[in-house]
């Protein structure tokens, strides 16, 4: 069964209107009327019209313009027109050309006029189905591009991340980018360095020191995501790491001890092979524990995330001072792993910058390694 429709019947002659309006409304059709092209056009801007009954031959704006002037409205330019013709093919041809979709003579046929109106009505819900189903679609792919745009922001969020977090860290603080804000934290830095690097690096091919510095870089690269620290930066042979931030751990001394016993093994590995070519190499740590303040620096396109205090710069000192294979630490480090590490102490020293003495260990291996067979 058909479901009414709302039809505009447009008429200078009040006597049509009503015969209109007597042979749609009885059917289940609403029936709008206007008396003239201007009024009809104002109710298309205002009402929800599916068909235009348009007479033809009115005063000041005939159904020709009247015609038109619908089908250069965006609104209105699939809208089904009717012209109502008092002539032959003459008018309709008119008609046709002016954008009319079909038309009835006058007299009318009561039977045609409804059989019309009902299958154009069909055309205009399959339209407007149609249109329905491309803003759909278009509301969809709009939401398809954001999801697009915001899962490539959150992968280039978590490749950036990934230059400095081991990957499980990059997902976790991705998902959570208020830990990358500026705060205070007691963290475990570790540095570390080659012995003889800077004379190793001005006498030798830079294909040399370039792959030296890659097979470096590869062996301290996996340990750090192991043992999942904070790769702060890479300079050159120097490499900072920091435990307890941005996501923090119970143990952050054990951990970079542990690590840095293992960088020390993973070096001496590398170190026999870099002898045989004739490079004299080792490599010197120092871990220091205190707190700092941490977040991201930069600017737009390049962003760090860092850790700045004296517990960095102490650190620093530690690894310049240590001796080949030597791990440099502090009190409060050794304090977090004696339970686990053997250490002797290196005496009370004055890293340079500093105003008081730092008494300062070297951790040579762990307990449980001495213990074994």
């Amino acid at each position: 069964m058909d479901i009414g429709a709302t039809v505009l019947a447009v008429d200078d002659q009040p006597t049509n209107l009503r015969l209109l309006d007597a042979v749609l409304t009885p059917r289940g059709h609403r029936v709008l009327t206007a008396g003239s092209g201007a009024q009809a056009l104002a109710l298309l801007e205002t009402e929800d019209v599916d068909i235009v009954l348009l007479d033809i031959l009115m005063p000041e704006m005939d159904g020709y313009e009247v015609c038109r002037r619908i089908r250069s409205n965006p609104a209105t330019e699939f809208l089904p027109v009717v012209m109502i013709t008092a002539s032959g093919s003459e008018q309709r041809l008119a008609a046709l050309e002016a954008g009319a979709d079909d038309f009835v003579t006058k007299p009318f046929d009561k039977s045609e006029l409804l059989a019309r109106v009902a299958s154009l009505a069909r055309i205009k819900r399959y339209h407007a189905t149609i249109r329905r189903q491309a803003d759909e679609l278009a509301e969809w792919n709009a939401e398809l591009e954001t999801r697009v745009a915001q899962q490539v922001a959150e992968l280039e969020r978590t490749n950036r991340l990934r230059h400095f977090l081991s990957p499980q860290l990059a997902e976790i603080v991705v998902s959570d980018e208020n830990l990358l804000a500026s705060h205070r934290r007691e963290i475990v830095v570790l540095f570390t360095d080659l012995r003889n690097f800077t004379p190793f690096a001005e006498t030798s091919e830079p294909e040399e020191v370039m792959g030296v510095l890659a097979e470096y870089h590869r062996a301290i690269g996996t340990l750090v995501h192991a043992y999942e620290g904070t790769l702060e930066r890479f300079t050159g042979d120097g490499i900072m790491v920091f435990f307890n931030d941005p996501i923090q751990c119970d143990d952050p001394a054990e951990r970079a001890v542990r690590m840095a016993l293992e960088i020390r093994d993973a070096v001496r590995n590398l170190a026999e092979g870099w002898r045989r070519r004739g490079y004299d190499l080792a490599v010197g740590i120092g871990i220091a524990q205190n707190h700092a303040t941490l977040g991201r620096i930069g600017f737009e396109g390049r962003f760090d995330y860092a850790a700045i205090g004296s517990v960095t710069n102490l650190a620093a000192r530690l690894c310049s001072d240590a001796g080949p294979w030597q791990v440099l630490v502090t009190d409060r480090v050794l304090a977090g792993t004696e339970h686990m590490a053997v250490a002797e102490m290196v005496g009370d020293v004055q890293p340079k910058g500093f105003s008081r003495s730092v008494r300062v260990h070297n951790i040579s291996a762990l307990k449980d390694e001495k213990e074994g067979p």
